[in-house]
């Protein structure tokens, strides 16, 4: 499942065409403002419609959010809310200089913030389920003995 996962981030955040993923005549585009973007995005709500502005704020976060829920069930070290955030925020800044470099989208250290929140959250969304999972086990061994 990761791997698909991989694909498709891939596949959106680098080759989507109806996202905006196009090679031709493209410049640099950057954005270094904390919040910026946001609040453009923001301001300008009802002008946008609802559908690219919850493609740019939620997106970014549910985009980001399988990637804190797998890291864990992967790797040991990312048993730890801090490295995974970590790891999620590295990735981030991979995809978005790649973005940069290659003209395919744009940097936007909104976006850096909007995926390491979304790995946050998946990496909570994995803690409760394996709570969870772990009661259910527990209970299952308490009713056999």
């Amino acid at each position: 499942m990761f791997g698909v996962y991989i694909i498709f981030l891939i596949y959106f955040l680098f080759f989507a065409e109806s996202t905006g993923r196009t090679f031709e005549g493209r410049t640099y585009h950057y954005n270094l403002v904390l919040f910026k973007e946001i609040g453009r995005f923001w301001h300008h709500r009802k002008t946008l419609g609802v559908l690219p502005v919850m493609l740019n704020l939620v997106g970014n976060v549910v985009a980001f959010l399988p990637l804190g829920f797998f890291l864990p069930i992967m790797y040991q070290k990312c048993r730890s809310f801090s490295y995974t955030v970590f790891f999620c925020f590295e990735f981030s800044l991979i995809v978005e200089t790649i973005q940069l470099i290659s003209k395919v989208g744009s940097f936007d250290v909104d976006d850096l913030l909007l995926n390491t929140m979304g790995g946050a959250i998946g990496y909570l969304c994995f803690i409760t389920l394996n709570y969870m999972r772990r009661k259910h086990h527990e209970k299952k061994e308490e009713n056999q003995l």
